[in-house]
């Protein structure tokens, strides 16, 4: 018995390496982009800067309109085709959004690029995963209150969102899409700080180069 157990021990070790191994193969080209400490790598907007703050390792997202881009080395935050993440918390009646092939600007609403809605219970009917004004998704995946894993893949003309590893959004840019700046090009992510009653909270975010 004495062997026996030493021999379901050592299945059970293996078991456990193959797993964190295969774990590992899955995050390999993830690059972490926020520190939990500070905004190292980020640049926020001039027009509400306070809206963005540090609480317990996370973005918490809270305040007036405010937009907060990343400004780091990943791909020189100019990027085509990639793969952009973040654990997302939103508080009851929140409203948020992650975007891509954006560019910083010091006040206004994003003019370049696609927003990704953060929704689940704000009056705005297009919920999360959203490509906002483009395709819009109405169905709510997630609950307020819990996190959850909210990922975009951008692809040549193609824009996936997933959460929690489910897809719930495949957008296809038309060959003639609506303006020279709401379209796909390359550019930068940025998260949004929508209005004074939405409060957010992301960790965990993370960007990965894809080939051309």
């Amino acid at each position: 018995m004495k062997y026996l157990g030493l021999f379901i021990a050592a299945l059970l070790f293996v078991g456990c390496a193959k797993d964190a191994s295969t774990s590992q193969k899955a995050e390999k080209g993830w690059v972490s982009i926020f520190n939990g400490k500070n905004f190292d790598g980020w640049k926020v907007n001039e027009e509400n800067p306070n809206t963005f703050t540090i609480e317990d390792g996370t973005i918490k997202v809270a305040g007036p309109r405010a937009h907060l881009f990343y400004a780091g080395a990943v791909g020189n935050h100019d990027l085509k085709n990639f793969a952009f993440k973040a654990d997302v918390k939103t508080m009851p009646g929140a409203n948020s959004g992650m975007f891509i092939h954006t560019a910083y600007q010091p006040e206004g609403w994003p003019a370049k690029g696609y927003e990704i809605q953060v929704n689940q219970s704000h009056t705005d009917w297009r919920k999360t995963g959203s490509v906002y004004g483009e395709q819009d998704v109405k169905e709510v995946f997630v609950k307020d209150g819990e996190w959850y894993t909210e990922e975009i893949e951008v692809r040549g003309k193609q824009v996936i969102v997933k959460v929690n590893g489910k897809v719930i959004n495949d957008y296809t840019e038309p060959a003639e899409p609506k303006s020279d700046l709401k379209r796909l090009s390359s550019g930068t992510v940025a998260l949004q700080g929508h209005d004074p009653k939405s409060v957010i909270y992301y960790k965990n975010v993370m960007l990965k180069v894809l080939p051309d």
